[in-house]
């Protein structure tokens, strides 16, 4: 007798059939988004807005859809797994939004976005956001799209005047960490962000920062959704002053008191330099961003220069100059300047 009310809650669960769908490519910018649409919908009492995403609990998932919300925030492996067991249902979607699609793509997404488009309707309106309509994003836009309106926004915001540029070169690792231990102790830090080029990096060096006296915490996409999510309102409470991150988790990050961020790895592609440094001067405010370069490291400086249009300046501490010479990278120019 046992199977009979399975049967009985699988026939009772009704899939949900969203109006409006979000794709977004991290926990945390879905969380974001709906919290800014409740906050945009307050009088609208007939619009609820959920978010589905890895490291959520299933039960607590099937509870959300169970709402049949109008609006469906998501990430896009998650949202595939409640699609293939049948819990959601897109005849009736009327809006389709992909956020930062460039991130989307960039982390291997591609397929499961083809997926979740084919099973919309063809007469949804398409909205697609991102940094660039360059190469894939550019393709994938003219796929899902027909005879788009393209609002392009000036680019100047790019120059982020109002943030101080500085380039440290450095000899080594352990020379790295020792002008990454001095500058954070820097009594004009409010609060920092240091961008690591790898999860374990992020461990690694939020542990040795503690270990060394400096408040620290790492975020990175291995971490369970709970943890990223405390670790974030600590540091918007000023519980934690030295946030440690990769560029996955730090997308999307909006904490107004950082007035410092720190390039300990270099990132992957110049335009993610921007959004890295673009972390501190929120709102107004002057912030400093410094970049720790190796000399190998040369080319990607260059890269980054050139989408900025540009100069960092070299900068050194007494005491902690590199052994190097760094005579031919004054008076350079970024590529494409004349």
């Amino acid at each position: 007798g046992s199977a009979r009310p399975r049967g009985h809650d699988r026939q009772r669960f009704q899939a949900a059939q969203p109006r409006m769908l979000v794709l977004t490519p991290t926990r945390e910018l879905a969380l974001q988004v709906t919290a800014a649409t409740e906050k945009y919908g307050r009088q609208l009492h007939h619009v609820r807005a959920v978010a589905i995403l890895g490291g959520m609990p299933y039960p607590k998932q099937m509870e959300l859809l169970g709402r049949n919300p109008e609006i469906l925030v998501a990430t896009p492996g998650r949202l595939i797994d409640h699609m293939s067991s049948g819990k959601i249902d897109f005849s009736q979607l009327q809006i389709l939004v992909l956020d930062e699609a460039d991130r989307m793509l960039d982390m291997g997404f591609i397929e499961d976005i083809e997926r979740i488009v084919a099973a919309t309707p063809g007469s949804r309106q398409t909205l697609l956001f991102s940094a660039t309509l360059d190469g894939t994003v550019g393709e994938l836009a003219q796929r899902m799209t027909r005879a788009a309106l393209r609002i392009q926004v000036d680019a100047t915001s790019a120059r982020h005047d109002n943030i101080e540029q500085r380039m440290h070169f450095v000899d080594d690792l352990a020379h790295k960490n020792r002008l990454l231990d001095h500058l954070l102790r820097d009594a004009t830090i409010d609060q920092a962000l240091v961008f690591t080029a790898t999860k374990r990096d992020a461990d690694t060096i939020s542990d040795r920062l503690n270990v060394a006296g400096l408040n620290a915490a790492a975020l990175h996409g291995d971490m369970h959704q709970g943890a990223r999510n405390r670790t974030l309102a600590a540091m918007r409470r000023g519980q934690v002053r030295i946030l440690v991150a990769t560029d996955v988790a730090a997308r999307g990050i909006d904490v107004p008191t950082i007035t410092h961020v720190f390039n300990y790895g270099l990132p992957l592609k110049a335009e993610d330099y921007t959004h890295r440094i673009g972390r501190t001067g929120r709102a107004g405010r002057k912030g400093l961003a410094v970049t720790m370069a190796e000399f190998r490291d040369r080319r990607k400086i260059g890269e980054i220069e050139a989408y900025s249009q540009q100069v960092i300046k070299t900068a050194t501490i007494p005491g902690l100059e590199p052994k190097k010479q760094v005579y031919e990278f004054n008076d350079r120019r970024p590529a494409g300047r004349g």
